[in-house]
């Protein structure tokens, strides 16, 4: 497997009005989708999205609940990049596609970029980020959670303590 950096994915919206992220049963598994807009000349208005479905187990399930996680929202994270593998159930043939087994989830600092960014960035023949604003942290819901624990926990060595 390989290791995966995403900073600045936009959680995807859900297939024909589905639910973006998606518990089992017993919530101990997630799943959804990211995207991230990047450039490419060869493409219609220069950019491109990628898109890759994203699965979570275990305790990182819980983090995503605390989080209030919904399409739109910027996340940076953390994974391992696999290949699901399964069988199409009507034609019986065995298809696979590419996903990321979730390690680590944070809110991006920033969805975007400022207008004059934009306009910069735009004339010199790049396109804009993706354009919908970042997710705000949810409010405290009484736990403490902020919605931000930087990976690793609190052991920084930029902390002063």
């Amino acid at each position: 497997m390989l290791k995966v950096f995403a900073t600045q994915v936009v959680v995807s919206r859900g297939y024909d009005g589905a639910a973006a992220i998606k518990f089992s049963e017993k919530g101990d598994a997630v799943r959804f989708r990211i995207g991230k807009k990047v450039y490419d000349p060869n493409a219609e208005n220069n950019a491109r999205w990628i898109n890759l479905a994203v699965k979570g187990f275990g305790p990182i399930c819980e983090r995503i609940k605390k989080m209030q996680l919904k399409d739109g929202s910027f996340v940076n994270l953390i994974g391992r990049l696999d290949e699901d593998v399964w069988e199409d159930q009507q034609t019986h043939e065995k298809k696979s596609a590419m996903v990321i087994i979730l390690d680590d989830i944070e809110y991006a600092s920033g969805g975007g970029k400022s207008k004059d960014n934009q306009n910069t960035d735009e004339a010199q023949g790049h396109p804009a980020a993706a354009t919908a604003p970042a997710a705000a942290a949810p409010a405290n819901n009484g736990g403490g959670f902020t919605g931000y624990e930087s990976f690793g926990g609190g052991n920084s060595f930029f902390d002063e303590n």
